[in-house]
């Protein structure tokens, strides 16, 4: 079956769009803290990896299987990324300053479930409204969408936090409380 040229490109071209994916998943995973899962994946990725590169160093007089390896890592870069999309882990901070302060903003966004505080803030044409809001990123693309529906001039900025401890949020996630219900209207 490997004696099959175009059954050879096939091969290295999956095997390295697997291992690519696993690999970015893996680098997410310890960013976020999971290091026995990440550690896990790295197993499977490197046994991947050694039967990928070995078929292409075993057939280097073959110059598609060099393509076919390396379109198969950006092809698996771009999986990986849509990967990590859909799951989607961790939280986003987003920082919000609307122009009118006595908008009604942090009320309708905490009825969605959302984490807000607010302040009063001063930029330099007067009075605005800050606020900093915290959502499971499954739900980052839901929020600025409602942001944008009900302020469509505020300025976002989003980030990803490194520890969150503390407040009734975070006990209300970690009871599974948060959002119950509202999978769809978030």
């Amino acid at each position: 079956m490997l004696e099959n040229s175009v059954t050879m490109v096939v091969i290295i071209l999956v095997i390295n769009i697997v291992y690519v994916s696993f690999f970015t998943i893996r680098m997410i995973l310890t960013l976020k803290g999971q290091r026995y899962m990440a550690a896990f994946i790295s197993m499977i990725e490197v046994v991947i990896y050694v039967i990928g590169l070995g078929l292409v160093l075993d057939n280097l007089d073959q110059i598609q299987n060099l393509i076919a390896y390396a379109v198969g890592y950006g092809i698996g870069v771009i999986v990986g990324m849509k990967i990590e999309e859909k799951l989607a882990l961790g939280y986003i901070t987003v920082n919000v300053i609307t122009k009118e302060y006595d908008r009604d903003l942090p009320k309708a966004l905490r009825e969605k479930g959302y984490g807000v505080t607010s302040w009063a803030a001063h930029g330099l044409e007067g009075d605005r409204m800050a606020l900093q809001i915290l959502s499971p990123r499954k739900y980052e693309l839901k929020l600025y969408d409602t942001i944008k529906t009900l302020d469509p001039k505020a300025f976002i900025i989003a980030y990803e936090p490194k520890t969150i401890h503390g407040g009734f949020w975070v006990k209300s996630v970690k009871r599974g409380k948060l959002f119950n219900g509202q999978k769809n209207e978030v």
